[in-house]
């Protein structure tokens, strides 16, 4: 099978389009035909400075496809079905073989480029806002990185919830997409000042969640909490080590909690809830926001792009 693969960390261009044996399917899982690659933040940040698990590597958590091969002891899912599916590592590929419990059956209807995006994506989101966020209706939020792929999926998921949604962006462009989705007020964080701008658009009071994906950006995060405010740190988009004063927290019962989904994912409560999501998608109830698509062989020339900051939503990759 084809696949991008590196053979040590570095920039976009450690990528390299090349045979590699087929992946195989395995007790308890599936194999799957990759149709649509999502990258993740993760993904650009594991070729960057991640393990190197097999070599060469085939990074990548997200993808969906038609599974072409059931493991021993499957019975839920069967040969010619479309699923999105995750794991630690091996999207960049034609085939991957994935746990069963890793794979989600995509509605009628539902494409593999639509589906591959929703697992992480909108069940990071789905995490950070309600099970450690614990948003409200009514509440207000802060989404940093509001263009990005969580970020896309938090807008929407937070305003169907009844709160009020700021978000940040690198752009009055990118702010403006996000506006249909269900931004309230929007902060071009490369010409405003993003604490004064949020503390003046909650009269000093500050928001009640925070979503933070980017890191280096949790000085600010910290800095808009209101009373109880909590935020959901759940990235490093920045990459550049953030030194924070916690005790700025207490004197407000404020809060930060770590969210990482790939803890989780193999729970009950985990699962049903992305397998949830990809039913909503499919109902027309949330959307995907795919901004650009680039070939599989192509994939060094699209990991710069994601970090070139200019998307907003996902970026696909196309066997």
């Amino acid at each position: 099978m084809k696949a991008a693969v590196y053979y040590e960390n570095g920039p976009p261009s450690v990528l390299k389009y090349e045979d590699v044996p087929d992946a195989k399917v395995f007790p308890g899982g599936v194999l799957i035909r990759v149709e649509a690659i999502a990258i993740e933040g993760g993904d650009t940040l594991n070729r960057l400075q991640g393990a190197l698990v097999t070599r060469p590597h085939i990074v990548g958590y997200q993808a969906a496809g038609t599974i072409v091969e059931v493991g021993e002891g499957v019975t839920h899912l069967k040969v010619g079905q479309k699923v999105a599916t995750t794991n630690a590592f091996g999207s960049h590929a034609e085939l991957r073989a994935v746990p069963a419990r890793v794979a989600w059956p995509l509605p009628p209807g539902m494409d593999s480029r639509t589906g591959a995006v929703i697992p992480v994506t909108f069940g990071t989101a789905d995490d950070c806002l309600f099970e450690f966020g614990r948003l409200q209706k009514g509440q207000t939020v802060l989404i940093q990185a509001g263009a990005s792929g969580v970020g896309v999926a938090a807008i929407q998921l937070a305003k169907r919830a009844g709160a009020r949604v700021i978000a940040t962006a690198s752009s009055d462009e990118r702010l403006e997409k996000l506006k249909p989705l269900g931004m309230d007020h929007g902060v071009n964080y490369k010409k405003d000042d993003v604490v004064a701008t949020v503390k003046k658009l909650t009269d000093n009071k500050g928001v009640d969640v925070v979503v933070d994906p980017v890191g280096s950006t949790l000085p600010d995060s910290m800095a808009v909490l209101g009373y109880r405010g909590r935020v959901s740190l759940v990235g490093q988009a920045g990459r550049n080590p953030t030194k924070v004063d916690p005790w700025t927290l207490m004197e407000g019962n404020r809060s930060i909690t770590g969210v990482f989904l790939g803890a989780e994912i193999a729970t009950d409560r985990a699962h049903n809830m992305i397998q949830r999501l990809i039913d909503e998608v499919g109902k027309g109830e949330l959307k995907v926001v795919i901004d650009k698509t680039f070939p599989l062989s192509e994939a060094a020339a699209a990991h710069e792009y994601i970090e070139s900051r200019k998307a907003v939503g996902r970026v696909l990759l196309i066997p």
